[in-house]
């Protein structure tokens, strides 16, 4: 019932309480996106959702125009060229992410649960699905989130997924607990601007080797 039920109760509440809230700050960085580099404010990528069926999932556009298309950014050659101005600001404060609350509003994701792979990242697709992780709605945040980000490896990254799909699919007043963790966790890790590289996955455990 908590999942199925309450979670998207609370998925749609907040989402619209966002989406109104945050109209004002979502106008400021519309108009800087495209003063930086004109083009399309936000950008649309074929990611991975519930039952590994795709969708479209936007965020603020953070790099040029230039660059290739649904490609992950640990697989460019020197990501950081692609990046701009108003682009790196974005990320580092995950800005870039907001108009998820969308996505979250119309029932693609939830507030909490695991990071949309993207449509060919079958790696990380595929150790999700040892886990059980792929079957829920994937999330803005989430526990692996709040425990490394882009520091983590893909193998560590689904186990974290798999615990918190285990946690969910428990139900109950643990699993809401467990949501409201992971929320908490979320805002402090963003505060700290914690675990964030450019190069994605693993990246960080790849400098320290």
């Amino acid at each position: 019932m908590y999942e199925k039920i309450i979670k998207r109760l609370i998925d749609i509440l907040f989402s619209l309480l966002g989406l109104i809230l945050l109209s004002w700050l979502y106008l400021i960085l519309s108009i800087a996106v495209f003063i930086d580099d004109p083009g399309p404010v936000l950008f649309e990528q074929k990611r991975v959702g519930i039952h590994k069926s795709f969708f479209r999932l936007h965020k603020f556009r953070s790099m040029k125009m230039s660059t290739p298309h649904d490609m992950p950014t640990h697989m460019l050659e020197n990501p950081d060229q692609y990046i701009t101005g108003v682009g790196r600001f974005l990320r580092k404060s995950s800005l870039d992410e907001l108009p998820q609350i969308w996505d979250i509003f119309i029932g693609k994701m939830s507030i909490i649960g695991p990071r949309p792979a993207l449509w060919n990242q079958d790696d990380l697709v595929a150790e999700r699905e040892k886990y059980g992780a792929n079957d829920v709605k994937p999330g803005l945040t989430g526990w692996a989130q709040i425990n490394g980000r882009d520091e983590l490896e893909i193998p560590v990254k689904a186990k974290l997924d798999g615990e918190y799909t285990k946690k969910l699919k428990a139900g109950g007043i643990k699993a809401f607990q467990f949501d409201c963790r992971c929320f908490i966790g979320t805002i402090f890790s963003v505060a700290k601007r914690e675990g964030i590289v450019e190069g994605g996955t693993g990246e960080m455990y790849r400098q320290r080797k």
